[in-house]
C-alpha cells in the first residue's frame, strides 16, 4: 500500500489543545493576584496579631490552590497534546480539572455550613471594624479577578446552570464550555459572594446589633456555593463518563447523513472529548453506499472537526 495514500487517512488527535488557551492566560493572572493577596494578608495577620486577616488569608489560599489546579491542567494538556497515549487527545484534562475544583467547592461549602452552625450554637465576639475592612479588601480582589475571568469570548461563554428551563440546550452549551475556566470563575465568584454576604452581615451586626446575621449569611452562602458546585460536578462528570450528546445534536447528525436520500443511519454515538470537540461513531446503511469520507463531509462542523468513525454497510434496494 502506498504510504502517501495511507497518510491521507492518518491524522492527529490534538484538536487545538497544543495552543495556549485564552482561559490559561486569564487564570494565570488571577492566580498571581490571589496568591499575592494571600501572602500579604497572612503576613499582616501574623505581624499585627489579627485573626481576621490571618483567617481570610488562609481562606484565600484554598482558592489559590484551585486556581493552581486550573493553570496546571491548561499547561499539562498543552504539553501532552501530541502524546499518543491519549486516545482522543488531552481535551478531557479540562473536564478533570473542573471536576476536581468542583469537589473543592463542595468541601468549601460544607466547611462554611459547619462553621456557621457552630457560630449559632457557640457565638463569638466579632471585631466588626477590622472584619469589615478585611471583607472589603477580599471583595475588591475577587471583583477584579471575576472581571478578568469573565472576559471570555462568546465561544467560551456558558449560560451556567441558571437556565434550567431548557436542559437540552444547557447540555449542548456545556459541551462547548471550558470547564476549567468555569471552575476557576466559580471559585472566585464563591469567594466574592462570601465577602459580600460577610459585609452585609457585619454591618447588620454593628449597626443594628443583629449578630446572628453573620452565621445566617454563612449558611446562605454555603447553599449557593453547593448549588454552583453541583452543576459543575454534573457537567464535568458527563464529559468524563462519555455521556451521549444531546438528542438535538444526534438528530442533526442523522439529518445531515440521510438528507432525504436512501442513506439511513442505523447506529449513532456522539460524545464530547474536549471543549467544543466531539467524537462520533456512525453506521450508515445504503443501497448505493458512498465512501466514509463522503459522509464525514456531510456532518456539522462541530462533529466533523473532531474524531469521526463511519462504518458503511451495503444493502439491496427493498431489503
Amino acid at each position: 500500500m502506498d504510504t502517501d495514500w495511507l497518510q491521507l487517512y492518518r491524522h492527529t488527535h490534538v484538536f487545538g489543545q497544543d495552543r495556549i488557551q485564552a482561559g490559561e492566560r486569564r487564570t494565570g493572572w488571577v492566580l498571581a493576584l490571589t496568591g499575592t493577596t494571600m501572602v500579604v494578608e497572612i503576613a499582616a495577620g501574623i505581624a499585627f496579631g489579627s485573626m481576621a486577616l490571618l483567617a481570610d488569608g488562609l481562606h484565600m489560599g484554598s482558592h489559590a490552590t484551585a486556581l493552581g489546579i486550573a493553570v496546571f491542567a491548561y499547561r499539562y494538556a498543552r504539553r501532552h497534546a501530541h502524546n499518543r497515549d491519549f486516545t482522543f487527545g488531552t481535551g478531557k484534562v479540562n473536564a478533570l480539572a473542573g471536576f476536581s475544583s468542583a469537589i473543592l467547592l463542595v468541601v468549601f461549602a460544607l466547611m462554611m455550613a459547619w462553621e456557621s452552625v457552630q457560630r449559632f450554637v457557640h457565638p463569638v465576639d466579632i471585631r466588626f471594624d477590622q472584619a469589615i475592612v478585611v471583607a472589603v479588601i477580599g471583595l475588591a480582589v475577587n471583583a477584579v479577578s471575576a472581571l478578568v475571568l469573565a472576559g471570555r469570548s462568546h465561544g467560551e461563554h456558558d449560560h451556567d446552570h441558571h437556565h434550567d428551563h431548557d436542559q437540552g440546550h444547557a447540555q449542548h452549551t456545556h459541551a462547548h464550555t471550558d470547564h476549567n475556566l468555569r471552575a476557576a470563575y466559580l471559585h472566585v465568584l464563591a469567594d466574592a459572594l462570601t465577602s459580600l454576604l460577610a459585609i452585609f452581615a457585619l454591618l447588620a451586626g454593628k449597626l443594628a446589633g443583629l449578630g446572628w446575621m453573620d452565621p445566617l449569611m454563612g449558611i446562605v452562602g454555603a447553599v449557593l456555593v453547593f448549588r454552583w458546585s453541583w452543576g459543575l460536578l454534573r457537567d464535568t462528570s458527563n464529559v468524563l463518563l462519555d455521556k451521549q450528546a444531546t438528542p438535538e445534536l444526534e438528530e442533526a447528525v442523522v439529518a445531515a447523513i440521510e438528507g432525504g436520500g436512501s442513506d439511513r443511519v442505523a447506529d449513532v454515538h456522539v460524545w464530547s472529548i474536549g471543549p467544543g470537540v466531539y467524537a462520533a461513531a456512525l453506521c450508515v446503511v445504503s443501497d448505493q453506499p458512498r465512501s466514509p469520507e463522503f459522509y464525514k463531509e456531510l456532518l456539522p462542523e462541530s462533529i466533523s472537526s473532531g474524531h469521526v468513525t463511519v462504518e458503511v454497510q451495503h444493502c439491496e434496494d427493498g431489503e
